[in-house]
């Protein structure tokens, strides 16, 4: 079998790939429809709950709990960030590098590479639609 020419395959990969968008914008509009009517079904169950002074309920088909969940998030991240060194309490941070800035830094700065960095180069192609 002869492999197709590149532009019989950039042709393919063009309506491939406008098909998994349109299913994934399918699917995401769905999802995103039934999350509104989970969130709409636990505000119920929330007022029921808070209204009846109960942080369980147990029913025939399942049980409702209410839980405290706390987020936190600086609102200065210059002072959070020497708060975080003067405190010794970098475990405070998740461990991840911000990909495009590690980029930007490495093209801006070759010879100041952060030590313990490993980079894990790709070839990817792309495809433009004309």
């Amino acid at each position: 079998m002869e492999t197709p020419s590149m532009d019989v395959l950039c042709k393919m990969y063009v309506r491939v790939r406008d098909k998994k968008r349109a299913l994934t914008k399918e699917y995401e509009e769905q999802v995103a429809a039934l999350d509104e009517s989970l969130n709409t079904i636990s505000a119920a169950m929330k007022d029921i709950m808070v209204a009846t002074g109960t942080k369980s309920m147990k029913t025939d088909h399942g049980t409702a709990y209410i839980t405290q969940k706390v987020r936190y998030y600086p609102m200065d991240w210059s002072a959070f960030g020497q708060w975080i060194v003067e405190n010794n309490a970098i475990d405070l941070l998740e461990k991840r590098v911000a990909q495009t800035n590690m980029h930007t830094w490495i093209t801006d700065h070759p010879t100041k590479t952060p030590p313990g960095l490993q980079a894990d180069p790709e070839l990817v192609v792309t495809v433009r639609k004309t």
